[in-house]
């Protein structure tokens, strides 16, 4: 609780001033001149319930005024935004950079455990350089996989929008396009992202936001190893005229040793080969959407053996090549070879493209008169075929072929001998 501007108290000391605030890019606005009202002591820290000083500015055009809401010591314990309470590094609530950081929460939550811890660690702030975060943030380990892939690169300036006209909604509003608010309608009031705490966000706990971050990085794709522990290739699509291949080779030594590195121009891609698995599952997993060479984002997959043919999805393009461009079939040309058939479909051969027959025609049937003539005279006897005579009994078949070696009797000749 903020205490009366006359006591000279022990805990006025402690109170907060400060020449310019601890803001992100997103709440500072993208106007490098930026106008800010300070007030000393105007209001109370929302976290340590002390008195610090508050600087209320508009980011930008068609923007509504912020304001400070915490204290700089606050905001300094856990690196975050004096106004939005957003990791000054990631641009992402606590919730979810504590889970990436794998860190736990140490500040204390009763009134005098919290001044006592707030004390030691404005003492410490004081002798560090402020370079390096203190308290367990400092202590952190590497970043995770999922912080680099959750974390906001650019600014993101709608957040600045002033809120929705409640005249407007009920159909009252008269300011018309001099109105600063916006009249837009208003989301779901169900919706759990409508009802944040402030408190809950600084200590990152039941944050509806940071649930809807963890969510989504639960179901980003990611790329698993092969069951196939002799491919040791990596696939590196998405290339273009500026990126060499020394420019690979600088990127991908430092996982472990290459074994080769093959540009492939006319398709825009590249194969790197390890000589060691793990080297190669160490690189796919610090590339895979993550990998920017002179400022051009490329995709990584894992190789395919060489014997193994390429699977393809139930459902997918026909006409989309390995590199993932869409060719459009020629119109004219005739489609696809369907497969070819089994040992036990296999048609008898037509050469001739001739219709399927029926029956074999019968010997020895009546020839019909060719069109255009008469009916023959009386006593004519049409011509018939005779039947096919048996073969003679003394012409055999064609028989299979005959070697001398095959003949029983003339083999072993030293019996023959002994006979005679």
């Amino acid at each position: 609780m903020a205490m009366s501007l006359s006591s000279n108290t022990y805990n006025r000391q402690n109170w907060e001033d400060a020449e310019f605030p601890i803001l992100c890019q997103t709440c500072l606005g993208e106007n490098p001149y930026i106008r800010m009202t300070k007030e000393r002591y105007g209001k109370e820290c929302k976290i340590c319930c002390r008195p610090f000083t508050v600087f209320r500015y508009c980011p930008g055009a068609r923007m509504r005024y912020k304001k400070t809401e915490i204290c700089q010591t606050c905001s300094k314990l856990k690196n975050v935004c004096q106004t939005c309470l957003l990791d000054l590094e990631y641009g992402l609530p606590v919730q979810v950079r504590d889970t990436g950081l794998v860190l736990r929460d140490e500040i204390p939550k009763s009134d005098v455990n919290k001044e006592y811890y707030t004390q030691n660690a404005e003492r410490e702030i004081r002798n560090s350089d402020g370079t390096i975060p203190t308290g367990a943030l400092g202590k952190a380990q590497a970043p995770s996989d999922m912080l680099l892939k959750l974390a906001r690169t650019t600014p993101y300036y709608k957040r600045n929008r002033p809120h929705i006209c409640s005249f407007w909604v009920k159909g009252e509003c008269k300011r018309g396009e001099e109105c600063p608010y916006r009249h837009e309608k208003p989301t779901d009031p169900d919706d759990p992202l409508a009802d944040q705490n402030i408190k809950d966000r600084y200590y990152g706990i039941n944050d509806p936001v940071a649930d809807k971050l963890l969510r989504r990085a639960a179901t980003m794709p990611r790329l698993d190893p092969p069951e196939d522990k002799s491919i040791t290739t990596l696939y590196v699509g998405g290339l273009d005229d500026y990126i060499s291949e020394q420019d690979i080779r600088n990127h991908f030594y430092q996982f472990g040793e290459l074994r080769s590195v093959s540009v492939v121009p006319r398709q825009q891609c590249a194969f790197v080969q390890f000589t060691l698995r793990t080297a190669a599952e160490q690189a796919a997993e610090k590339s895979f959407n993550k990998l920017i060479i002179r400022g051009r984002r490329l995709h990584i997959k894992w190789g395919r053996s060489q014997g193994a043919p390429r699977p393809r999805d139930e459902g997918a393009d026909p006409n989309l090549t390995e590199s993932g461009i869409r060719m459009e079939p020629v119109p004219g040309l005739p489609g696809a070879l369907p497969p070819p058939p089994t040992s036990e479909e296999t048609p008898q051969a037509n050469y001739f493209n001739l219709p399927p027959s029926g029956p074999p025609p019968l010997m020895g049937m009546h020839l019909p008169p060719p069109p255009g003539i008469g009916p023959p005279p009386p006593g004519f006897v049409p011509t018939t075929f005779p039947p096919p005579l048996p073969p003679p009994p003394f012409i055999r078949g064609p028989s299979p072929v005959h070697y001398p070696s095959q003949d029983p009797h003339r083999m072993g000749t030293h019996m023959g001998k002994l006979q005679m």
